[in-house]
């Protein structure tokens, strides 16, 4: 019995077979309430707001703090039972390790936290009160989007250090030019490297707050070939994002044609087939009408390899 409930959880919680419903529910229920205690948490920032509506308030985060720990340790009980952990040999308790430092697993412990720590701890701990905000990144688990771009980062992750690495060069080079050409006539603002390094990162980020600028010839001239150079160096990590962040999308709908041209059998899909393709569908985040583009497509070209061209007849 123990163990058709952890099953049927693991459905839910994937959102697959008979239980593809009930774990749509239960998504957009937990994406609502994460939206809530977010603005919540904005909200009790504003003295008057806190002063008056305090109960209601804490009310809100004991019962928050409840149903995510709850969805915490239902998750990590079930987690055996999803495709993705089931696979690993040895124990459950291995399993449950795998899961545990698993960067969702990771987010949903940290959502619950610092509250948690609130309640144990009675003493007026801000900075915890600040770091519920956190508790937005659980929504990576359930936003497609989300899932998307951190996919990019994940496959991106060598390039960006890259370019992050001559960007944190150029600042350096940036801040000690500056520094040279300007602390004699501006001690205040270019008394040092690390204190010229505010001048170079907003030049190099292209911000420009225009505190702190530079007033010799040679200064301006400096900052100007500095500001140039950074419209190239602040695009690369933006393009590599971009890129991959398209490529995974391209890749997520080729692998679900790919899956489609699997299902077709004689020219057509039955119910179970479509019902399976859904499923996909769902979990690589794509649209219905991009789904049944796909569907369409492989149809057609399995059904014009079913016919001849000329006579119309079946081959």
């Amino acid at each position: 019995m123990s163990s058709t409930a952890r099953q049927t959880l693991a459905q839910v919680f994937e959102g697959t077979g008979d239980y593809r419903k009930a774990g749509h529910i239960l998504d957009t229920a937990l994406i609502a309430l994460i939206m809530l205690n977010v603005i919540a948490i904005v909200l009790e920032s504003v003295p008057s707001i806190s002063k008056v509506y305090y109960p209601q308030l804490l009310l809100l985060e004991v019962i928050s703090v409840a149903i995510f720990s709850l969805e915490y340790l239902a998750r990590l009980w079930a987690c055996v039972d999803k495709s993705k952990y089931a696979a690993i040999k040895g124990s459950n308790a291995k399993r449950r390790l795998h899961y545990f430092l698993s960067p969702l697993a990771l987010i949903d412990l940290i959502a619950i936290l610092p509250s948690l720590l609130m309640f144990v701890f009675p003493l007026d701990l801000r900075f915890l009160r600040v770091l519920r905000l956190l508790r937005v990144f659980k929504l990576t688990r359930y936003s497609r989007a989300m899932q998307l771009l951190l996919q990019a980062f994940k496959d991106e992750a060598s390039s960006l250090l890259a370019a992050f690495f001559i960007m944190s060069v150029l600042l350096i080079l940036a801040s000690c030019g500056i520094y040279l050409l300007e602390h004699d006539i501006q001690p205040d603002k270019f008394g040092s490297i690390p204190a010229a390094m505010w001048w170079a990162m907003a030049t190099l980020t292209t911000v420009g707050y225009g505190d702190v600028v530079p007033l010799t010839p040679l200064g301006k001239l400096f900052g100007g070939v500095v500001t140039l150079v950074s419209m190239g160096m602040v695009a690369i990590p933006t393009g590599l994002l971009a890129s991959s962040f398209s490529e995974q999308i391209r890749k997520r709908r080729q692998f679900f044609e790919d899956a489609v041209h699997e299902q077709i059998h004689q020219g057509s899909l039955d119910d179970s087939q479509r019902l399976h393709l859904e499923e996909l569908r769902y979990k690589l985040g794509l649209s219905k009408l991009e789904a049944n583009k796909a569907i369409k497509t492989q149809l057609n070209q399995r059904n014009s390899h079913l016919f001849c061209r000329h006579c119309g007849k079946r081959q």
